[in-house]
């Protein structure tokens, strides 16, 4: 006896069913499917939260200094001529970076085994590569979701049904956190 739903798919379908799905409830917070696919995606997720609530602590704050390249209003780097040649000119900045203790980078390398990088594109320049940027779900597990779950033991998200789908009469559920 099998110990989770096929849902009609191959392994590699069904893996990346469910691993899109476990994102996009991450991201926005519930999401719209059918009951058994969210059963299977409310046991990911559980675990994932499970993780994150026992290592969102385990970290230490380091002071380093980076060169960054001056920028201009703009937002281009500014150039100063040195022996003939056009140079970027640096400055130093001191910056406070986590550093994560080894079982939360593990913990972390976990979480990104089974969630999908997110890109996130602002509506004003659809379209354009530029002000694209990526969205960092485990950090947002360990400092968002975390801590608004410390106290609690599981059941991190909530399922409700809402009807049968009109395609197929496929019982539709919201699947969100709680």
């Amino acid at each position: 006896m099998a110990h989770y739903r096929k849902l009609g798919r191959t392994a590699s379908q069904r893996k990346a069913m469910l691993r899109s799905q476990v994102t996009a409830l991450l991201v926005h917070g519930k999401i719209v499917t059918t009951e058994a696919r969210a059963k299977e995606v409310r046991k990911i997720v559980e675990g994932l939260i499970a993780l994150a609530v026992k290592e969102k602590d385990n970290f230490e704050t380091v002071t380093v200094t980076a060169k960054v390249p001056v920028k201009d209003k703009d937002g281009k780097r500014v150039k100063e001529v040195v022996d003939g040649k056009k140079v970027t000119k640096f400055e130093n900045v001191e910056k406070t970076v986590k550093k994560d203790q080894p079982s939360r980078l593990h913990a972390r390398r976990q979480m990104l085994q089974v969630l999908y990088p997110v890109t996130i594109i602002p509506k004003e320049v659809a379209g354009r590569k530029k002000n694209t940027k990526e969205l960092d779900i485990p950090a947002k597990l360990f400092d968002e979701i975390a801590p608004k779950y410390a106290n609690r033991q599981g059941g991190y998200t909530r399922i409700v049904k809402i009807g049968p789908r009109r395609g197929d009469a496929a019982m539709e559920v919201i699947l969100e956190l709680v």
